[in-house]
C-alpha cells in the first residue's frame, strides 16, 4: 500500500485568493509528451521539450509535475538535465521539491508473476514484459493478435497477487501496480501543498490510464484535458496529438502566459 507523508500546510486564504486564476500543470508523458513508440524503449522527447517545461515551471511558480506510468528514473534521464516534481508508476512514487516523499513497496511475489510474464514473452514474438520493480507492466503493440491471450495472463497475475495489487489497462498494455496508486491519488496530494494550493489544476493525458486524474481534477473545478479522440473520456477538451500540446507548450515558455485559456483555445 502506498504511504504518503503528510504535505505541509497549505496556503493562507489570502495566498490562495491571489493564486486563484494562475494554473498547476500536471503532464502525462507517453503519448502526450511524446508519440507512442512500439515499445517503451524507442520514445523520442523533442529536444525543445525539457528545457521549455523549466520555464513554465518557473512562470507557474513552480507548480508542474509529470504524472506517469515510467518510473522517475527514465524520467529523469529523458528530461536531463532538469529535474522536476514527479508523480512516477501510476502513484506509487512521488517526488516532490527534490525529495522522495512517498513509494509503494514492491507486492510479495512479484518476482515469481515476473518470471511468468518472461515466459509468456520469450515464447511469443513482440510481447515486451517491463520490469519496473514495483510495478510490471506486459505490452503487446507489436503483436495485437494476442491482446486476449496476454490480457487474460495479466488478470491471473493480478488475482494470484491479492487486493494489494490492481490491474491498469492502457493502449496495447496491461500493468500490475500497487491497489493504493493512482494518478488522481497523487494529483490530489500535490495539490493539497504549498507549491501548488490555490492554483487551478490542469491535467492532460492521453489514455485510460489517465481517467482517474481527470475525473479528480474535474472535481477540484479544474481542466482536464485528452490527446486525441479515439474514445470517450472524463476530459473537457481534446487535443489532436502531442505535437498540438507541444505547440502550446512551446510558445508559453518563449512568450510567458499560460493558463487554462491557452488550451481552450486550442
Amino acid at each position: 500500500m502506498t504511504t504518503l507523508i503528510e504535505p505541509e500546510t497549505v496556503h493562507s486564504a489570502r495566498d490562495i485568493a491571489t493564486e486563484a486564476e494562475q494554473i498547476a500543470l500536471f503532464l502525462d508523458f507517453d503519448g502526450t509528451l511524446v508519440e507512442i513508440a512500439p515499445s517503451p524503449e524507442d520514445v523520442q522527447l523533442d529536444r525543445r521539450v525539457a528545457p521549455a517545461l523549466e520555464s513554465l515551471r518557473s512562470q507557474l511558480g513552480g507548480a508542474l509535475a509529470l504524472v506517469s506510468g515510467r518510473p522517475i528514473a527514465f524520467l529523469d534521464e529523458m528530461l536531463a538535465p532538469y529535474r522536476f516534481d514527479i508523480a512516477g508508476l501510476h502513484g506509487a512514487q512521488i517526488r516532490m521539491g527534490g525529495e522522495l516523499r512517498s513509494q509503494s513497496a514492491p507486492p510479495e511475489h512479484m518476482r515469481e508473476t515476473l518470471r511468468d510474464l518472461a515466459r509468456f514473452a520469450n515464447s511469443h514474438v513482440g510481447i515486451i514484459v517491463e520490469d519496473k520493480r514495483i510495478s510490471a507492466a506486459l505490452h503487446w503493440r507489436l503483436a495485437p493478435e494476442l491482446k486476449d491471450e496476454a490480457l487474460d495472463l495479466m488478470r491471473k497475475a493480478a488475482a494470484k497477487l491479492g487486493p494489494g495489487v490492481r490491474l491498469q489497462e492502457g493502449k496495447s498494455v496491461a500493468e500490475l501496480v500497487p491497489a493504493g496508486a493512482s494518478k488522481g491519488g497523487a494529483i490530489a496530494w500535490l495539490m493539497a501543498t504549498p507549491a501548488y494550493a490555490g492554483h487551478r489544476p490542469v491535467f492532460i493525458g492521453d489514455d485510460i490510464t489517465d481517467e482517474d486524474g481527470f475525473e479528480t481534477v474535474n472535481a477540484m473545478g479544474g481542466l482536464s484535458i485528452r490527446i486525441g479522440a479515439d474514445r470517450e473520456s472524463l476530459a473537457t477538451i481534446r487535443l489532436a496529438s502531442p505535437t498540438a500540446l507541444r505547440h502550446i507548450l512551446l510558445e508559453a515558455a518563449e512568450n510567458g502566459g499560460l493558463t487554462a485559456s491557452s488550451f481552450s483555445q486550442n
